[in-house]
C-alpha cells in the first residue's frame, strides 16, 4: 500500500435543508467550490460534518455523494469513527462500499478504554478493510487520548498510514512527528491555528475546518512552504487566524456553516440543539470574512 496523506484538506461541513434533511445540491456546490480552490483531498463525515448527529444512511448518502461528485480529482477522506468497535468497522466498510480513498477514525468517545484498548480497537478496524486508515484523536470532544507508544505500535499497521491530531497540544504532535513519522505515516495537523508550524517540524500537512470558507488561504500555507516562501506561507497562516478565532461566535459547528450561507454556498443549518448566529454575532463574522477578502 502507498498513500500519502498530504496538503490541505477541508473538514467539511454537511450542508443541511432547514428540516434537517440533506441538502444534496449544498454538498455538490461545495465539494466543487473547494476542488476549484486547490485544496489536496476532502474529507466529510466528521466532526465539522456533525458525524455525531448523522444516521448510518445519512453518512452513507454524504460519502457516496462526494465520492461521485469528486469524480477522482482529489482524495476523499470519510469520517468512520464510532464508540464501539463493530460501529466504526461498519462504518469503515460502508465507506469502501462508496469508493472512499481513505478514512479517518476518531477514537471513540463517552468510554474512557485504556490505550490497550484504543491499540486493540484501531487494529480491528484496520483488519476489517483495505482502506488506509487516519489516526484521529480529538481529547477536547472526546476526553480519549492516544499516546504516543499507541501511536507509534498502530504506525506499523500497514494499512495505518497518518494521524490527524486536534489536541492542539503542539509538544504532542511533535512527539507524534519524532516517534511515528516514516516513509508510510505522516502527521497532519487538526488546529487550523498551526499548520504552519507543524509544517515546519516535519507534518505533512492540514484537516481544517477553516478551509470550508477560506480553502484558498489554508491552501496557501502549503504550497507557499513546499514551494519554499517561508515568508509567504507564514502569512497566509496570520491571514487565516481570524477566522479560526471566530469560531468563539457560536456553538460549533454553527459558524463555519453560516460563513458559508454568507458566501451562497449552501445553508446555514446545523442539527438542533445547535442554533443560528444571533444577529450581532452574524455581522460579526461578516465583517470578518470582508476583512480577509472572503466576501
Amino acid at each position: 500500500m502507498f498513500f500519502k496523506p498530504h496538503g490541505v484538506i477541508p473538514a467539511m461541513v454537511t450542508p443541511l435543508n432547514n428540516d434537517e434533511t440533506l441538502d444534496e445540491a449544498g454538498l455538490r456546490r461545495l465539494v466543487n467550490f473547494l476542488i476549484d480552490a486547490g485544496v489536496h483531498g476532502l474529507f466529510s463525515v466528521g466532526s465539522q460534518g456533525e458525524a455525531y448527529a448523522l444516521s448510518f444512511a445519512e453518512k452513507q448518502r454524504v460519502a457516496e455523494i462526494v465520492v461521485e461528485e469528486t469524480r477522482r480529482r482529489v482524495p476523499v477522506y470519510i469520517g468512520t469513527g464510532a464508540v464501539t468497535t463493530r460501529d466504526a468497522i461498519a462504518q469503515t466498510q460502508m465507506a469502501e462500499r462508496a469508493g472512499a480513498d481513505a478514512v479517518s477514525l476518531i477514537t471513540p468517545y463517552f468510554i474512557t478504554p485504556s490505550q490497550n484498548e484504543l491499540f486493540a480497537h484501531h487494529a480491528a478496524v484496520a483488519g476489517s478493510t483495505r482502506l488506509p486508515i487516519l489516526l484521529y484523536p480529538n481529547p477536547g470532544r472526546t476526553n480519549v487520548h492516544l499516546a504516543v507508544d499507541t501511536v507509534a505500535r498502530l504506525a506499523q499497521i500497514e494499512n495505518i498510514v497518518g494521524i490527524k491530531d486536534s489536541s492542539g497540544d503542539f509538544t504532542l504532535l511533535n512527539e507524534y512527528i519524532r516517534r511515528a513519522k516514516s516513509e508510510k505515516f505522516d502527521v497532519l495537523v487538526g488546529r487550523d491555528t498551526l499548520i504552519y508550524a507543524t509544517l515546519a517540524c516535519g507534518g505533512a500537512g492540514a484537516i481544517a475546518a477553516t478551509a470550508n470558507a477560506a480553502p484558498r488561504i489554508v491552501a496557501e500555507i502549503y504550497n507557499a512552504f513546499v514551494a519554499g516562501d517561508l515568508e509567504r506561507s507564514r502569512r497566509a497562516q496570520a491571514q487565516l487566524a481570524p477566522l479560526r478565532l471566530a469560531f468563539e461566535l457560536g456553538t460549533f459547528p454553527v459558524v463555519i456553516k453560516e460563513a458559508l450561507a454568507l458566501m451562497g454556498i449552501c445553508g446555514a443549518r446545523a442539527i438542533a440543539p445547535v442554533a443560528p448566529l444571533a444577529d450581532a454575532q452574524r455581522e460579526q463574522l461578516k465583517a470578518v470574512l470582508q476583512e480577509m477578502k472572503i466576501l
